[in-house]
């Protein structure tokens, strides 16, 4: 299959999920706030993991105007170093902070490739499951996310960066499967939002094609979510720290919108909103 299978012909007729719908029918991008509770993230790493800091920080990001606290326990950093935990680790650091972020009132997304952890964030009420293995890792994951019928992240993924391939080929190549495993498990389309998975298992120069090339994606007739936000390709064309790329994750996260995004995940949550919504403002003048 190709992603000419999965085309806005065959998936447009079927309804977006509830919690999605409103966010696609915006003239702007929903924001989605990067909490992470480890201490080993390649942007904030131990900034958030004590239960209170946590808790503070979604605060001010749901004041700032977030749409989604996306909440993760295990660092899936897209560079060499990240330390695999298990999901007793996982559920560890999510349980002191999980149930009191959730009670904010904003839709939660639990970031895990783990079925496990999944299911626990569930249960406590997360309310979108974010798997940065798009259905492939863990075989139980398509099975709770069509049980459960939430809306799932798809995201690509790959162990290495390879500089040799066609990194578009291999994102739709990537999404076609997880779009036959979602079908054989019972996932509604509706329910599936695409993640190209900017910095994951490619180069610097890779992961500006994808965000160049995003429209290609729209083939699929789903919604589709960028993560671009402190990414290590900003560095590649102008040297800096993660806490020093503001600037750059604006401009991704800026074409990524034009070129057909309708989630946008970030760090840097009143920022990404206003750029957002001022450029919206600016195009409905035209």
């Amino acid at each position: 299959m190709n992603a000419a299978s999965h085309s806005p012909d065959t998936v447009g007729a079927t309804a977006a999920h509830p919690l999605l719908r409103a966010w696609l029918e915006r003239p702007y991008p929903a924001v989605m706030g990067v909490l992470n509770v480890t201490p080993d993230s390649f942007s904030d790493g131990g900034r958030f993991i004590a239960p209170e800091a946590a808790l503070v920080q979604a605060r001010r990001m749901i004041a700032d105007g977030a749409d989604i606290i996306d909440i993760g326990a295990e660092s899936t950093r897209p560079y060499i170093g990240a330390e695999a935990v298990s999901a007793e680790q996982e559920l560890a650091r999510l349980r002191p902070v999980l149930a009191d972020v959730i009670a904010l009132g904003v839709p939660v997304s639990i970031d895990s490739m783990k079925a496990e952890v999944v299911r626990f964030a569930l249960d406590q009420g997360a309310r979108i499951a974010n798997d940065v293995w798009g259905l492939h890792r863990d075989p139980e994951m398509a099975a709770l996310v069509a049980e459960r019928d939430v809306p799932v992240i798809v995201m690509h993924n790959r162990d290495n960066a390879d500089p040799a391939i066609d990194i578009m080929a291999d994102v739709l190549g990537f999404f076609t499967r997880s779009l036959d495993i979602a079908a054989q498990a019972g996932i509604p389309k509706g329910n599936i939002v695409l993640d190209p998975g900017i910095g994951f298992g490619k180069t610097p120069e890779q992961s500006m094609t994808v965000l160049a090339r995003l429209d290609e994606l729209r083939a699929f007739g789903l919604p589709i979510l960028v993560g671009a936000s402190r990414k290590r390709f900003i560095s590649s064309v102008s040297p800096s720290e993660p806490q020093q790329r503001l600037g750059g994750s604006i401009a991704a996260h800026l074409i990524a919108a034009q070129n057909g995004a309708k989630i946008i995940r970030t760090h840097d949550v009143a920022e990404t909103v206003q750029a957002l919504r001022v450029a919206a403002a600016i195009r409905d003048k035209a």
